[in-house]
């Protein structure tokens, strides 16, 4: 049978935002259990595979195509769930009527790209543009839950960017997030020595964990999502 997908990345980003570029890449986004099976569909079309990485990410490449087979975040995050394909969006890509990433879930998983050659923060400001008088804040704030700080960020980015559009994001929200500012100034600092900017970055926070004796925030934080702390 079909393997359901949604469609991200530069094709769904131009959809929503009209902002084009040109790229090789499709971005795929599928669950993790038909990863394999998507694979093996694609091995049969002539597409040479690889599983990339087990966590997150298989390829498949041909005649100078590039397919990304996407099921989570590079940090473990944003998986693909259900709710990808319930609010899912119906857009033209290749000629091809196909289910498009959901904005907020776009927002989400581009939220956390923080790397030294590769920062989604305009991405992200550009879709609060084109889309936030209509998106879902009550299921974008579910989505970031404690990463809430990551969303605020973004948020003040856009208000910076956009001084004359800052009603786009609904008073409501920014009144709770900065609340919940307001709340951590007054709990003070943590416990732990926790550095957890390996979930923004792979590679800018090495020395905190390797030599200046910082917790691993990544493997802290998948602990707790498993053992369903808050």
């Amino acid at each position: 049978g079909e393997i359901p997908f949604v469609v991200g990345g530069a094709y769904s980003f131009c959809q929503y935002t009209g902002i084009y570029r040109d790229t090789k890449d499709l971005d795929l986004f599928l669950r993790r259990g038909d990863a394999s099976s998507a694979l093996l569909a694609s091995e049969s079309n002539g597409w040479t595979t690889e599983r990339t990485h087990e966590g997150w990410l298989y390829k498949a490449f041909k005649r100078g195509w590039f397919v990304d087979l996407i099921f989570s975040s590079g940090n473990g995050i944003a998986r693909v769930d259900d709710d990808w394909f319930i609010y899912a969006t119906r857009g033209t890509i290749l000629g091809h009527s196909v289910l498009l990433s959901p904005v907020e879930e776009s927002i989400w998983s581009k939220g956390f790209v923080m790397e030294r050659e590769r920062f989604d923060g305009a991405d992200v400001i550009h879709l609060v543009r084109a889309f936030g008088a209509q998106m879902d804040w009550v299921r974008l704030l579910r989505r970031f839950d404690r990463y809430w700080e990551v969303l605020l960020s973004h948020l003040l980015l856009f208000r910076f960017t956009y001084p004359g559009e800052r009603t786009t994001v609904p008073d409501s929200v920014m009144s709770e997030l900065l609340g919940r500012a307001t709340d951590s100034l007054h709990q003070g600092n943590w416990e732990e020595k926790l550095c957890r900017g390996n979930l923004i970055s792979s590679c800018n926070f090495q020395l905190d964990l390797g030599h200046w004796g910082y917790q691993n925030g990544r493997q802290w934080d998948e602990e707790q999502r498993e053992s369903g702390a808050n």
